[in-house]
């Protein structure tokens, strides 16, 4: 499994991609949209965890961009803002949403989940 952590929070992502490396996921890591842009068009990755808020491009609008360049790339959202609120989860069924501070199992399971289920 290969995936791109994309937040503004570098400490966070930092720290989430060392302990999925430690578990044999290949993790690269952004703190922006448009860098994850970049990265997306060159590189493939079964799977994106996209902080919902961001600077500049946020997690919602970013899939839509990413989906254009990697269709079959596979979304988990994130926030730090409290729970998620109901037009983010409208905006696709089969997304997947977590609040953080993130349990590192239960997104390896859901990162796991939605390859599979595709």
């Amino acid at each position: 499994m290969k995936v791109i952590i994309v937040d503004d929070e570098q400490k966070f992502i930092k720290m989430l991609a060392k302990r999925l490396v430690m578990r044999g996921i290949e993790t690269d890591v952004v703190d922006s949209g448009e860098e994850a842009i970049k990265k997306i068009a060159h590189t493939d990755y079964d799977v994106a965890v996209l902080d919902i808020k961001m600077p500049g491009i946020s997690g919602l609008e970013l899939k839509k961009e990413l989906a254009t360049i990697a269709p079959s790339l596979k979304f988990i959202f994130v926030t730090g803002h409290g729970t998620v609120g109901e037009s983010e989860k409208s905006s696709k069924k089969k997304d997947i949403y977590l609040s953080k501070p993130l349990d590192i199992e239960i997104l390896i399971k859901k990162m796991s989940e939605v390859i599979k289920n595709g």
